[in-house]
């Protein structure tokens, strides 16, 4: 918001506003971050759940890709392969690949409260920004009224 012939302020004001606007898109960018982790850790727990109740023998629907499914019969529940990251995997027995799942939800966990933390240091910057935006304004509202009293004379004024 821009206040006309206030001195120069309005160029700073300008700046500011898109300072803000840059500010809340990264804070956008960090939100949907955060959302993906969390969506992350909810399949997660659906692993580390199908994990603990699979048994020999149980029947399960294997993604093949491009959202197909094919059944499949569990044959050995104590070998299970285990996505590491970094496109490596290992396999893991039962109690092993619970630990791993759970080990990524922890970094998961780790991972969120750091993006958090980057939230509110954008929010304090923005924060700084609208005070000084608010201190502008200010300013040129007082230069204005300053102009608005010089050039109203002694006998300017209305008679009684």
């Amino acid at each position: 918001m821009s206040l006309g012939g206030g001195g120069g302020g309005g160029g700073a004001l300008e700046q500011i506003q898109e300072q803000l606007q840059l500010l809340e898109r990264e804070k956008q960018v960090i939100r949907a971050e955060i959302q993906e982790a969390r969506d992350e850790q909810a399949e997660i727990d659906e692993a580390v759940e199908a994990v603990e109740s699979l048994e020999d023998g149980s029947t399960v629907q294997v993604p093949v890709g491009g959202g197909a499914y094919v059944r499949a019969e569990v044959q050995d529940v104590e070998e299970i392969v285990v996505g590491l990251g970094g496109g490596y995997a290992a396999e893991q027995d039962r109690e092993g690949a619970i630990t791993a799942l759970e080990h990524k939800k922890e970094a998961l966990d780790d991972r969120i409260e750091i993006l958090q933390d980057e939230i509110e240091e954008v929010d304090e910057q923005a924060g700084q920004l609208e005070q000084r935006a608010s201190q502008i304004q200010q300013q040129q509202m007082q230069q204005l009224q300053q102009q608005m009293q010089g050039q109203q004379g002694p006998g300017d004024q209305d008679d009684e």
